[in-house]
């Protein structure tokens, strides 16, 4: 489906964390650490992004330029979430929602997007829209699905980690992705964070690729973040022109081959409407475990 370019959100942007407003919501810092820790691993796969977090940089205090983690404390820490580029919630429920969409709203800060957990998503952005922030586009049912076994079917052996040498060819892949997946250029948010990103990915061993043998991406997709229970993939793309072939699942039977060297549960999560993909995730052994919604701006 087509979707036009992202429009600037009518509320300015800032490079620095707004401050907690008073209540119940208060930005952590070192001493909240373990209890963040016993927080996450509440539910370790729907949670990957601050579980991965915390495994790098050993503390819930901003390590981050421009980012912090939000906690939910009354008289213990009941939810959290983190306030960067993106939004990311844990352990938000319908009681701790309303208390940060209207420190989202009245932040006046600008966010590419919420994602997470689809209770605590749409309940966060009930009150950012009350509040009268607009979305882009809201996909409120996005099925979290998960494997922790070898796939059932045979995988593509061609896919393998991306080279550094390869960087030229992935990187228009991993553009087209994105354009396709969020309907503006990840150049938007700056040509070189997005190049950054990319390389790291290469680097760090979490891109997987199939090239052809003229040196064009067929297949790509990325661990994009990992933790040391599971990995979630992301930036799933198969060239235009091999597409209705089949080839997709086998090439996510590889992916999770690949990524089960590193953490043994592999978790991605879809669009409900993609039918194709759904069905591809399934004849490899993809289970649902949850949802997931995500709210652009």
């Amino acid at each position: 489906m087509a979707r036009t370019a992202a429009k600037a959100a009518p509320w300015s942007a800032s490079p620095e964390p707004a401050r907690a407003s008073s209540g119940p919501l208060r930005v952590l810092a070192h001493e909240d650490t373990a209890e963040l820790q016993r927080l996450v691993a509440r539910d370790p796969i729907a949670n990957i992004y601050l579980a991965a977090h915390l495994e790098q940089h050993g503390t819930a205090a901003p390590v981050i330029l421009g980012t912090q983690i939000l906690g939910y404390d009354d008289g213990g820490l009941r939810a959290a979430c983190w306030v960067g580029a993106n939004v990311i919630p844990a352990g938000v429920d319908e009681a701790t929602a309303p208390a940060f969409g209207e420190y989202l709203a009245a932040s006046g800060r600008r966010h590419a997007s919420i994602y997470g957990s689809a209770a605590a998503v749409l309940g966060i952005f009930a009150e950012m829209e009350r509040r009268g922030v607009p979305a882009k586009e809201v996909r409120a049912n996005q099925p979290l699905l998960a494997i922790s076994s070898e796939p059932l079917i045979e995988p593509d052996r061609r896919l393998r980690p991306s080279r550094m040498s390869e960087f030229d060819q992935i990187l228009p892949a991993a553009v087209a992705m994105f354009e396709e997946e969020v309907g503006y250029s990840p150049y938007s948010g700056g040509e070189e964070f997005y190049r950054r990103r990319v390389a790291s990915l290469i680097r760090n061993g979490h891109s997987l690729s199939s090239l052809d043998e003229c040196g064009e991406v067929i297949f790509k997709a990325d661990l994009g973040v990992l933790s040391r229970q599971a990995s979630q993939v992301q930036g799933v793309w198969l060239r235009p022109e091999d597409r209705g072939r089949g080839l997709s699942a086998g090439y996510m039977a590889a992916v999770v081959q690949l990524a089960r060297k590193q953490a043994p549960v592999v978790s991605l999560y879809v669009n409900d409407y993609n039918a194709r993909a759904r069905a591809s995730y399934e004849r490899v052994g993809f289970e649902q475990i949850g949802s997931y919604a995500t709210v652009l701006f």
